[in-house]
């Protein structure tokens, strides 16, 4: 059995190109309606949030370019499972909530 996949993206004017919009369709990929800019169901800025707390954890400052850009790929690379897990696992409460908020900012 073929398993079925639904892609997510924010609707963003610029991910609704003609041409992004046909592979979609070329490709047979399902789409999630949802509302253009919506970090409510965009997992994606948790994750950002998260990792900005680490990097800066404790107010450090980085004194290169490098030195910032290796903190970020080094918490990347530790984004715990449990994380996403716990994200993803989210998603249906959160769907629900913005239904209910036709498609508002939820808590």
């Amino acid at each position: 059995m073929l398993q079925q996949w639904v892609f997510q993206q924010d609707n963003v004017s610029v991910h609704n190109a003609r041409l992004t919009k046909d592979f979609f369709q070329e490709n047979n990929i399902t789409l999630l309606d949802h509302p253009a800019c919506s970090p409510d169901l965009n997992l994606i800025e948790n994750i950002w949030g998260w990792m900005a707390r680490k990097v800066y954890k404790n107010g450090h400052q980085f004194q290169t370019v490098d030195a910032l850009r290796e903190a970020i790929f080094n918490t990347w690379s530790n984004v715990p499972t449990s994380l996403l897990e716990t994200l993803a696992s989210s998603m249906p409460k959160r769907l629900f909530e913005v239904i209910n908020k036709n498609g508002g900012a939820t808590h």
